[in-house]
C-alpha cells in the first residue's frame, strides 16, 4: 500500500538529491551499529514475530492474517492484486490463499466478466475473523511504541514517510558503483 507524501514532505523533495547530505559511508559502520536500515529491519521482524503469537488464536500466521485483512478493508479482490500489495510471489499467495480457502475463511469464483481473473471474497467466518485483526495489530504497535509521546509517535510516521519519499526517487548513478567514504 503506497502512503500518500505530504505536501510540506514533497516540497522538500524538490532539492536535487547532489545538495544531499551523506549519512553513511563505506568506510563506516557495518551492517549493524547504527545502520538505519538494519534497524528498521529488526524491528519489523521483531514486531512481525509478536503479531505471529497475537495472530495464533485466530489460527492465522504472518503469511495468512495479512491477505484477510487486505481482502476485508477492500484493497484487493485477487491473488494478483494481493501478491503485488503484500510483496509476495504468485506461488507463494496462491499456497496461502489455499490454506485460507481450507479453512473457511474466503472463496475464489472465476469473474463473469473475464474468465481469466478469479475473483476473491471472505466468507462470514473470514468477516468474522477480519474483525478481529485491527486490534491485534493496535495492541502489537501500542507495545512497541510505549513511552513514546504522541509527538515522537508523529514524528516516527514523518520521518518514515521521508524515507519512503526518498526510496522513491532514483539515486544519482553511483560512480563505478562505489559508495561515498571520505
Amino acid at each position: 500500500m503506497t502512503l500518500p507524501i505530504p505536501p510540506d514532505t514533497a516540497a522538500a523533495m524538490s532539492s536535487t538529491l547532489a545538495d544531499a547530505v551523506v549519512h553513511y559511508r563505506a568506510s563506516g559502520p557495518g551492517l549493524t551499529d547504527n545502520n538505519v536500515g538494519y534497524m528498521i529491519k529488526q524491528v519489523y521482524q521483531s514486531l512481525n514475530r509478536v503479531l505471529d503469537q497475537d495472530m495464533a488464536p485466530l489460527g492465522l500466521t504472518a503469511m495468512q492474517w495479512r491477505p484477510v485483512a487486505c481482502l476485508a478493508k477492500g484493497h484487493a479482490s485477487t491473488s494478483v492484486e494481493l501478491a503485488r500489495i503484500l510483496a509476495v510471489d504468485s506461488g507463494a499467495m496462491t499456497r496461502t490463499l489455499d490454506r485460507l480457502e481450507a479453512k473457511g475463511l474466503l472463496v475464489r469464483t472465476r469473474s463473469k466478466e473475464d474468465r481469466r481473473v478469479v475473483d476473491i471474497e471472505l466468507t462470514e467466518e473470514g468477516q468474522r475473523t477480519a474483525k478481529e485483526i485491527p486490534a491485534r495489530i493496535a495492541r502489537a504497535l501500542n507495545h512497541y511504541l510505549r513511552g513514546f509521546s504522541a509527538a515522537e509517535v508523529d514524528m516516527l510516521a514523518h520521518f518514515l514517510q521521508r524515507m519512503l519519499a526518498n526510496g522513491s526517487i532514483s539515486p544519482p548513478s553511483a560512480s563505478a558503483g562505489k559508495a561515498p567514504d571520505t
